[in-house]
């Protein structure tokens, strides 16, 4: 721990971004391949209304993603600043509330969401077979709640240590595994769409296996009693503070969706909720690399801010975000100018029209201010200053997202979903550039 922890504190910035960032970026795009993959295998192997319905569903399983980012987020800044402080007795203790939180929010989804998820599906926009097909799907993934939500928060701890090589891995194992069981589930055995939520269902429990492994078997890089379902209340609720503004965005994703896709079935067809799902899923693809340098980001922020290094770790958020638009560039230039293609690969033999191309470049076009969004989410919690973060995640989704796509569809049609979609991201830039300047003027005061 301490050869890891002096390179954080003391190395370069660029090289120690560079160490932490790649296998971090690796994992989480490998990671987001789950979500893309299944995409294209239930559009390819089976049909276009299997993707809308998936595409419906999908949201919905994101609540166990939101209750994972909770716990891996909230602890894992929490012991990224520990290690920082050095702070032995709170690393001892936190697994204790890690499993307690696992097990109470495990029950707290997977009961209530199997009963009603026909209710839920057709509250999403689910209608005649893409509701029958979108049931099948949600009851199968919502089953594996506890490996979503466990398997997720372990990798994100293992890389608040700053272990991004062993993430990756683990991550890759799960991928492959998902990979390999995706074709024989959906068309070998003629399982449809619930082959496709088993083979990630699969695949997230050898993920959660593996990170079982790597603390039971004392491999972290701190001292730590893996077995113990003891809360602390001082660590819950620190983890619950930090981890607060990941949640939230997850869930206001989830309720972003109900709006969207229930817009887009009541105004537009099932070939535009198709249409939407492969936009939104290249659009989470194209995010993921921007998810790698976020893990990254937060054991670099938060050590240094441990550490009462302030003005390294304001500096860490200004390297990570600039790295981050200089990645995204080459890709955002290839969607912009080859979109028909791009679209392609997951919905097959379509002519797309020219305005939806359009609309495709429009909500495209927010990825160029997503870095310096997405370093912030990440930078406010490692700093010990969550609320800025938890208030914008708010204001996106309650103030603008959700009142504009109740109203707006219904005047101007579908095409208007897309168009004030950019508008908002790009209000919320601002936002946040306001914010991350008032918290450094903060830390620069305090050093």
């Amino acid at each position: 721990m301490n050869q890891q922890k002096q390179m954080i504190l003391n190395d370069r910035l660029p090289k120690v971004m560079w160490q932490l960032s790649w296998p971090a970026i690796v994992a989480m795009v490998l990671y987001g391949l789950n979500n893309f993959l299944d995409g294209i295998f239930v559009g390819h192997l089976i049909s276009n209304t299997a993707l809308a319905a998936v595409g419906i569903a999908y949201p919905l399983a994101q609540f166990a993603q939101g209750f994972g980012t909770l716990i891996g987020t909230g602890i894992g800044s929490a012991i990224s600043i520990w290690i920082g402080a050095k702070d032995t007795e709170k690393l001892n203790k936190a697994f204790g509330t890690v499993n307690f939180l696992t097990l109470v929010f495990s029950l707290l989804i997977t009961i209530p969401c199997y009963v009603f998820a026909e209710e839920l599906v057709y509250m999403m926009g689910g209608r005649d077979e893409i509701l029958i097909m979108g049931v099948e799907y949600f009851k199968v993934t919502i089953i594996g709640s506890f490996f979503w939500i466990h398997g997720l928060a372990l990798n994100m701890i293992i890389r608040a240590e700053g272990r991004m090589k062993t993430a990756a891995w683990m991550i890759a194992v799960g991928l492959l595994v998902d990979l390999a069981l995706k074709p024989v589930f959906i068309d070998t055995l003629g399982w449809g769409v619930a082959g496709a939520a088993w083979a990630t269902n699969i695949s997230m429990v050898i993920y959660t296996a593996l990170g079982v492994w790597y603390y039971a078997k004392g491999k972290a890089s701190f001292q730590t009693k893996f077995w113990s379902l003891k809360r602390d209340k001082a660590i819950l609720k620190e983890t619950l503070s930090l981890g607060m503004p990941g949640f939230i965005m997850m869930v206001m994703i989830v309720i972003q969706n109900i709006v969207v896709f229930n817009a887009l079935a009541k105004y537009g067809t099932a070939s535009d909720i198709t249409f939407f799902t492969a936009v939104n899923r290249f659009y989470i693809l194209l995010n993921t690399p921007l998810w790698g340098l976020m893990r990254a980001l937060q054991p670099v922020a938060g050590m240094n801010y441990g550490a009462k290094q302030y003005k390294r770790s304001i500096s860490a958020y200004r390297l990570f975000s600039l790295v981050g638009l200089a990645f995204l560039l080459p890709f955002w230039f290839i969607v912009m100018c080859y979109p028909s293609g791009v679209l392609s690969v997951m919905i097959p033999h379509v002519t797309f029209l020219a305005t939806q191309l359009m609309d495709f470049r429009i909500y495209m076009s927010v990825l160029l201010g997503l870095p310096f969004v997405f370093m912030a989410m990440v930078w406010f919690p490692a700093v010990e200053q969550a609320k800025p973060a938890t208030i914008i995640s708010i204001l996106r989704q309650v103030v603008f997202y959700i009142p504009v796509m109740l109203i707006v569809p219904s005047l101007y049609g579908i095409r208007s979903i897309y168009l004030a979609s950019a508008i908002i991201d790009w209000v919320v830039l601002a936002m946040v550039l306001y914010a991350v300047y008032r918290s450094t003027n903060k830390l620069r005061a305090m050093s």
